[in-house]
């Protein structure tokens, strides 16, 4: 069976970053998929299942209520490698063209407090598998290590 693209990329030399994933037509409409690497694969270890669950719920938010970029939100998911997630947004971007977002996305995570969106036994299928505390942390870790200080080498995967 022929591998998919995202199985071609060397996750031996992949750094934390915002890459472009892939750009499929839906509809007469592009749609750009992000790969938001949060963690080297197989170099560091994985974001825990508590903290990316909540910041699963907490940027998927955050992102579909935004006045400008909410109306272009597809989906906002975890990576079953435990590693990053997934963004998927109307329109043809380039991983430069969502920084700003991202930084305020993260931003808002890393300072989040109170009740997490959705964590109720009626709204989530495993709403006690959350960990505000280190979804906090590894958002403003991802913040000023990755988002802020993203060069080329963040936002293209390695050839």
């Amino acid at each position: 069976m022929k591998k998919i693209p995202s199985f071609t990329i060397d996750h031996l030399r992949l750094l934390r970053g915002v890459y472009v994933s892939r750009k499929d037509m839906v509809g007469g409409e592009t749609v750009t998929t992000f790969d938001i690497r949060m963690k080297e694969p197989n170099r560091e270890p994985v974001l825990s299942q508590g903290a990316i669950h909540t910041i699963e719920h907490l940027a998927a938010t955050y992102l579909r209520n935004d006045p400008v970029w909410g109306p272009r939100i597809v989906y906002w998911g975890p990576m079953g490698c435990l590693t990053g997630n997934y963004l998927l947004v109307k329109g043809d971007w380039q991983s430069r063209d969502m920084l700003p977002v991202l930084r305020e996305t993260f931003s808002f995570i890393a300072s989040f407090e109170g009740e997490i969106p959705g964590a109720a036994p009626k709204d989530c299928g495993n709403w006690l598998l959350h960990d505000l505390p280190a979804a906090r942390a590894e958002a403003e870790k991802y913040l000023h290590e990755v988002l802020e200080k993203a060069g080329e080498e963040n936002l293209n995967y390695p050839e």
